[in-house]
């Protein structure tokens, strides 16, 4: 997908996301032409209980924050347990240190297979998947026993293998129950209705306003008449079809380009969209409708309300080794709708969901303008 030109001094253009150009202004069109409800452009009415849509594998631990969470589980019950064995804290220091330096390599060899065989142990019963994570977390836990016994770490040169089996069984097991209650609290299990729920909440003020357009354009300008018919069309699809775990960052901003090129028309000159896209970045995963809250809040607390009009700004890049995405508008003079931050929280939540620590999302006002910027791994 091309980016649109965007420099310096220059007045910012508008590519749609059929790769068609379109104008600022609607030309021989005027705004005061196209019939608008009195109704606000707001495209979702979005629930906040509904943060995440799609199916959520319970071997989900190829994350930074899982591994991480992980590891400090097993240290902290293994300085614990050493406290049973130690008589002063100089022993129970020594006694935890060697302790952790031989359940490390246990779990992150746990770890490490759960995520390279999370498929074929996702789709396992339930029966056989706890058997598969007891058996891997025994063989994990003789695995550190035997390396601490090559090095001659002591106890462990003297222990029988048995133990650390065992061991090595009950932290995997405790860590497997954490990663499915986890997947519980992210897909619940009326998960289908609430995503009907957030479907019908779909606001027809929208609507009405595209097909109020449209309508004025049949008989100004059928092609463009037909281009607004299109990208509602596409728009509404993914809301209501889209239901998978992650999408593209590259269809995200087609989709978000769809949505900007029906408010362009709604607003005409007064709406101002500058694309910079970079296209090692369109392969990032997000999670579906990621960008158009974000872009619907920018038109409706940035432009709507000022009486000249606003600009927003895309941009998407790679830094080192991660997508970023920022979106700015900027702040008219008078205030807007105060809302609710629903949208705000949403896509930090379900960032959070899919990417864990891994992902950023920050938001902030710089002067005139108010930013949002969001990082995910590539």
């Amino acid at each position: 997908m091309p980016p649109s030109p965007s420099h310096p001094g220059v007045e910012p253009t508008f590519a749609s996301s059929a790769h068609r150009p379109a104008a600022d202004g609607l030309g021989a069109t005027r705004p005061s032409d196209l019939r608008n409800s009195t109704f606000g452009s707001t495209l979702f009415e979005m629930p906040a209980e509904v943060l995440a849509a799609g199916p959520v594998p319970v071997f989900d631990v190829c994350h930074v924050g899982v591994v991480l969470r992980a590891v400090l589980f097993v240290n902290g019950v293994v300085a614990i347990g050493t406290l049973f064995a130690a008589g002063n804290l100089s022993t129970w220091m020594g006694l935890a240190t060697v302790a952790s330096t031989v359940a490390l390599p246990g779990v992150l060899l746990w770890l490490v297979s759960a995520c390279l065989l999370q498929r074929p142990l996702g789709a396992l019963p339930p029966a056989a998947q706890w058997t598969a994570v007891l058996v891997l977390g025994a063989a994990s836990g003789v695995f550190g026993w035997t390396l601490g016994s090559l090095t001659g770490l002591d106890p462990f040169v003297r222990s029988h293998w048995v133990a650390p089996a065992l061991a090595g069984a009950g932290m995997a097991g405790s860590v497997f129950q954490w990663l499915r209650m986890r997947a519980k609290a992210r897909l619940p299990a009326d998960t289908t209705a609430k995503l009907a729920e957030l479907q019908s909440r779909i606001r027809p003020h929208f609507l009405f306003n595209t097909l109020n357009t449209a309508l004025s354009l049949v008989r100004l300008d059928p092609a463009r008449a037909e281009d607004v018919l299109e990208d509602l069309a596409e728009l509404f699809r993914v809301a209501l079809t889209d239901t998978g775990e992650a999408v593209t960052l590259g269809e995200e901003v087609e989709l978000a380009q769809r949505y900007l090129a029906i408010e362009q028309i709604r607003f005409g000159d007064r709406l101002k969209v500058s694309w910079e896209l970079d296209p090692d970045a369109a392969s990032a995963r997000v999670p579906p409708l990621l960008l158009q809250p974000l872009v619907e809040n920018a038109v409706r607390h940035g432009v709507e309300p000022a009486p000249d009009g606003g600009i927003i700004r895309v941009r998407t890049r790679v830094k080192m080794g991660r997508a970023v995405v920022s979106i700015v508008n900027t702040v008219p003079g008078l205030p807007s709708r105060p809302g609710n931050g629903i949208a705000l929280r949403n896509v930090r939540e379900r960032l959070r969901l899919m990417h864990d620590v891994a992902a950023q999302f920050d938001t902030r006002v710089d002067r005139d303008v108010f930013r949002v910027q969001i990082v995910v791994p590539l």
